[in-house]
């Protein structure tokens, strides 16, 4: 059965030995990579991988290479397929996770509008003129 994140924390405390508390918890622990990641969110939300780059405003063949995992995004660009593919905000908080980028923070004034923009289901380009307008750096 899957542990909260809360659980895992609590057995690592009271674990003595490191090496074997990673053999315990092997099962717990994602491991899977961008590129294999966003595929299974194709797949289970039934979106077009063309039209999804298209609406994520990112260069075809780059957006590509991310899906073939010869690429390596950073956090903007995936944060840009995530909207090009319609992902929710939970979605797209466990797709960071899952993938070691840090989750979307809603302290940060930056972070709180790319929030409102998956809340409100605007497009990359909306979140852009958005954060233009905030005169915070754009996602490109």
């Amino acid at each position: 059965m899957k542990k909260t994140t809360q659980e895992l924390f609590d057995l690592m405390k009271r674990t003595q030995e490191f090496d074997s508390y990673m053999q315990n918890t092997r099962e717990e622990r994602v491991n899977i990579t961008v590129s294999a990641a966003l595929e299974l969110l194709l797949t289970e939300k039934n979106r077009n991988k063309s039209k999804s780059i298209e609406a994520s405003g990112l260069d075809r063949t780059y957006a590509y290479q991310i899906f073939s995992g010869i690429k390596q995004p950073s956090r903007d660009k995936l944060l840009a397929l995530c909207l090009g593919m319609e992902l929710t905000l939970e979605e797209t908080q466990t797709l960071l996770k899952q993938t070691g980028y840090p989750v979307l923070y809603p302290r940060t004034e930056r972070d709180c509008a790319i929030i409102h923009a998956f809340l409100k289901g605007l497009s990359i380009v909306a979140l852009n003129e958005l954060l233009y307008e905030m005169e915070l750096p754009i996602i490109s």
